[in-house]
């Protein structure tokens, strides 16, 4: 799979995540990722954004580096001219441009599709708008997550609304636009003709609600902050603390589960209390259920905790933090390293999928 793109052409006219994580989605299936920066601004705004542990004089930030492996950067000032006509020659033989300018510049540095289908009819243009094309606002990965509900729903009673700990917005609009240039390219295989794919983030945000829009459109349930507790299942989303000290966030999505559950705690007869035994019941009781499975849980060690479950069937996941999941040997194949003349990167696959047979 990783070189079935060769042979693809793309040009990188974007910054910050989105869409450059879609131009590293490219780079690495084999295509040729050409990133274009604003030199007049010292490139890509994530360069600058580095944690306090970063070397402070390097040309580039971890954040950068997440999304930028495998592309050729060239730093260019598109208000120039001599410096567009580089870039349309670029474009003359390129299969894919990816944008996410404010409304109104691509025109006004001849980066919108009318200008660019006349340098290459065949041109598959992918924009990223943060409310769609026509709208002259900034988008910030934090306020999408305000305006879309889901800081809304996300954080406890007592923490108030939080955001989520990655640009999970930003994420999202990127798969839905790796989705529609893939669709436009098997569109020009069949016409020949190139076409213009925009995707907002605020669409993308709010196609990804599921089944919390949902529950709001059909009955008109209005979901508040509720930490990690599912509102439609439990126990799922509740956390339990081991004997030695272990947090285990369960997924409890079934019956048969959780009768699983009660076996692991030694507690079979809760699996048939009429406070517990289905779903509803057990969301109705939840607070009540969660006290009583803490209490057996503290009298167990995590890892005999995971074994059992894991012999049964029951879905729980031991909460680990970045050293420990990189500390995974399956962990290990999605990490990417790159040595460049600006320092080594080293940032996870954008991709999580396989071919078989590979190509």
């Amino acid at each position: 799979m990783k070189t079935i793109c060769n042979g693809l052409k793309v040009i990188e006219l974007s910054n910050v995540l989105a869409g450059p994580s879609v131009g590293m989605f490219f780079a690495e299936l084999g295509a040729e990722v050409i990133k274009i920066e604003n030199k007049t601004t010292g490139g890509d705004l994530t360069r600058k954004w580095k944690t306090p542990f970063e070397d402070p004089d390097s040309g580039q930030s971890a954040y950068y580096t997440a999304v930028n492996w495998g592309k050729t950067v060239r730093m260019v000032d598109l208000t120039l001219l001599s410096e567009r006509e580089e870039i349309y020659e670029l474009i003359r033989d390129a299969d894919i441009v990816i944008s996410n300018f404010r409304a109104g510049e691509d025109k006004r540095l001849g980066m919108n599709y009318e200008s660019l289908r006349k340098v290459n009819p065949k041109i598959i243009l992918g924009s990223i708008s943060a409310y769609g094309m026509n709208d002259v606002r900034p988008g910030f990965d934090l306020v999408l997550q305000a305006e879309t509900g889901f800081m809304s729903m996300n954080g406890t009673p007592e923490s108030g609304p939080l955001k989520m700990p990655v640009a999970l917005i930003d994420i999202l609009a990127a798969h839905q636009l790796k989705e529609g240039i893939l669709l436009a390219l098997i569109r020009r295989m069949q016409t020949g003709e190139g076409m213009q794919v925009d995707v907002s983030l605020y669409e993308a945000a709010l196609a990804s609600l599921a089944n919390q829009a949902s529950n709001y459109l059909v009955s008109g349930f209005v979901p508040g902050l509720s930490g990690s507790l599912h509102p439609n299942i439990a126990p799922y989303g509740e956390i339990i603390i081991t004997k030695d000290h272990k947090k285990i966030a369960l997924a409890i999505g079934t019956d048969k589960q959780f009768a699983g559950l009660c076996r692991v705690f030694d507690l079979p007869a809760l699996a048939d209390d009429p406070r517990f035994k289905t779903n509803s019941n057990r969301i109705a009781n939840r607070t009540m259920l969660q006290d009583l499975l803490q209490k057996s849980c503290s009298e167990i060690d995590s890892i005999v905790f995971l074994k059992k479950t894991s012999s049964e069937g029951v879905p729980v996941g031991l909460i680990s933090n970045l050293q420990e999941v990189f500390s995974n040997p399956k962990a290990l194949p999605m990490i990417l390293e790159e040595n460049t003349k600006e320092g080594n990167i080293r940032c996870v696959s954008t991709i999580a999928f396989k071919g078989l047979p590979e190509f």
